[in-house]
């Protein structure tokens, strides 16, 4: 099973290829949340995958809350050692992606503190499952909400999706093999200071729905926006913001709106758009 977000298509892009080949079922977080979907039942062999964007140089806050309240059922005898599981398919293989503009910072290392924090997640006399195989994708930049963040060229773009698409058969392969220990991750010069400092302040601060506008002259009312909108915040034509906590300022509704009546304070108005329009 693969657990995955995206906002602005780059992530749903990488996970179905990877689902595809590895023949994995692929989930939602947001349906899966708004289903109240939090339980599931683990098979002996059963590979476990988190695919998810770089938010602030930190996993998405809708990630971490869906893994808060994961509970995974079915995993080996809990009375075993964990040096008793060796190699072997009763050892989960559990497994994370993150796509990212540039860098990812610490992001996998907050993943996997979230998955220790979670005590349901115990696989054997205490361990807790951790995602052992680790990969980092670049993909086009989507976020343009601050002074020194702007969309990528064209060519930059496609540059970047052919790097992807070159990357993709190689993770496939580790993934399928269930080859542990593998980390395979762009985290920047000073990841800490990007995760816990700037991040920290980033996830904390300036998710919000608040600074969202619609110029409604040139709103063509086609509910895209609402549609796309990850977290349900999105209602009527021209849109409003529920403003009811959910946002994870993805930029879904942003990127998709066909005429870029939408905008994040004043600074996206000299901004591009992207969203993976390829499959």
């Amino acid at each position: 099973m693969i657990f995955y977000f995206s906002g602005t298509g780059n992530t749903r892009w990488v996970a179905r290829q990877i689902a595809d080949a590895i023949g994995e079922e692929l989930l939602y977080i947001p349906d899966l949340i708004r289903k109240g979907q939090y339980e599931y039942e683990w098979h002996v062999g059963e590979r476990i995958g988190f695919c998810f964007p770089t938010h602030g140089w930190q996993p998405p806050g809708i990630v971490r809350e869906f893994i808060r309240k994961l509970r995974m059922r079915g995993f080996g005898n809990p009375q075993l050692k964990a040096s008793e599981f060796g190699n072997s398919e009763e050892r989960p293989f559990c497994w994370a992606l993150t796509t990212c503009g540039d860098n990812m910072g610490e992001a996998m290392t907050i993943l996997n503190k979230d998955l220790a924090k979670n005590t349901e997640l115990n696989i054997a006399d205490g361990q807790p499952l951790q995602a052992e195989t680790l990969f980092s994708v670049i993909m086009p930049e989507s976020y343009v909400c601050l002074p020194f963040m702007k969309t990528d060229t064209e060519e930059k773009e496609a540059m970047k999706i052919e790097l992807a698409e070159l990357q993709l058969p190689h993770i496939i392969q580790m993934i399928e093999e269930r080859r542990r220990g593998i980390e395979e991750l762009d985290k920047g010069a000073t990841p800490r200071l990007y995760s816990y400092v700037i991040g920290g302040y980033f996830n904390k601060r300036m998710i919000t729905d608040r600074k969202f506008t619609v110029d409604e002259d040139v709103c063509i009312k086609c509910g895209k926006c609402a549609k796309v909108c990850p977290v349900d915040n999105i209602k009527g034509t021209p849109p409003a913001w529920i403003h009811n906590g959910r946002c994870t300022c993805c930029l879904a509704c942003y990127h998709h709106c066909p005429v870029h009546a939408i905008n994040n304070g004043s600074i996206t108005r000299r901004r591009g758009q992207y969203y993976f329009k390829k499959r």
